[in-house]
């Protein structure tokens, strides 16, 4: 009897998505050196509120920052119990993280009683009816039948344990399948944010002090769009190109903030760029004339500490690329000082 192919989820790579997994990598590279500064800024507490702060606000909890630090430290709030009991039940969820492996299903049955304890009675088991995805009124997804959810889970775990694909694809294409199965009664989109850090933080540690969710909050609208849209299409390429573009603005704003050291070339480059330049405009300006030189030298260092990026970032051999200082280059003294010529 021949074997049953293997699960497949659709989805396509293109050259967006692997234009941010290597900025992404990139930065992820530049951060790691400040483990040590993470945990003296007790970041990991701070990124932790704010993961659960913003997942839970996806799904209508009106507590703040301050509400779930005072949960944290154990104090009363004054809030609806049935908030309070969410972000106890988050807080607990993701201090099991170390404990978890992401391809594990019963890992999953477990993370889902921990984060719906006492919400519903269903909490660590799949869904035994049939439920529709709302927008507002609107029936926006029918979800598969619950009598196929056990298939369709046991299918996505194996997969996510044999993929081949970066873990920044792979986290999103779970993420996205599991919301589109819909194996829970309730908690399917705090439970599915929560799994593709939980595979993030596999990859690399970093990501236990990176909030990707609330950026995710902040730009919900998005979120579900990317997901309809990646419904409509058969293939989870939106959802994926948003969920690390969400990634590249979590890395990149919530990690600490430090002066970079800027080599004599880079502070060169920042002195140097006004508005937008492209390349040749810009090894012009300062006089160079070996490009391999330039780039590795130059703009790939200013590229990789994020004090400079493209115009095209889709396309970074696109010969209409310019480059411009971001917020970071600004404020590095070469970038202040070119500010300050103007």
């Amino acid at each position: 009897m021949s074997e049953e192919p293997a699960y497949q989820p659709p989805y396509t790579i293109t050259s967006e998505m692997l234009s941010l997994v290597a900025r992404i990598s990139e930065v992820v590279g530049r951060l790691n050196v400040l483990t040590e500064q993470v945990r003296a800024l007790r970041l990991q507490r701070i990124s932790r509120i704010r993961t659960v702060r913003g997942s839970l606000a996806i799904e209508g909890n009106t507590l703040s920052e301050a509400h779930i630090t005072a949960i944290l430290d154990g104090k009363r709030v004054i809030a609806p119990p049935r908030e309070v009991q969410e972000v106890r039940n988050a807080l607990v969820a993701y201090d099991h993280f170390e404990y978890w492996q992401a391809e594990a299903e019963k890992d999953l049955l477990e993370a889902h009683r921990l984060l719906m304890a006492g919400l519903i009675d269903e909490a660590g088991m799949y869904r035994r009816g049939g439920v529709g995805v709302m927008a507002g009124r609107r029936v926006i997804h029918m979800v598969p039948p619950a009598d196929r959810v056990p298939q369709l889970m046991s299918d996505l775990c194996r997969w996510l344990a044999t993929t081949d694909a970066h873990p920044l694809i792979a986290g999103s294409v779970f993420h996205y399948e599991f919301e589109f199965i819909h194996p829970f009664a309730d908690g399917n989109g705090r439970l599915g944010r929560l799994w593709q850090s939980l595979i993030l933080t596999r990859w690399n540690p970093l990501f236990a002090n990176i909030p990707v969710e609330s950026l995710v909050f902040e730009h919900q609208s998005e979120y579900y769009q990317a997901l309809q849209e990646s419904t409509n299409r058969t293939d989870s390429a939106p959802f994926i190109a948003f969920m690390l573009r969400m990634i590249l603005d979590a890395i990149t704003t919530t990690a600490p903030q430090v002066t970079p050291h800027v080599t004599p070339q880079v502070g060169e480059l920042l002195l140097a760029l006004q508005g937008e330049m492209s390349r040749e405009a810009l090894q012009a300006t300062l006089g160079l004339q070996d490009r391999k030189s330039f780039r590795e030298r130059y703009l790939r260092p200013a590229l990789v500490d994020g004090l400079i990026e493209m115009t095209i970032p889709d396309k970074p051999n696109s010969r209409l690329q310019k480059y411009r200082l971001t917020d970071r280059g600004r404020q590095c003294p070469a970038g202040q000082r070119k500010n300050d010529d103007k």
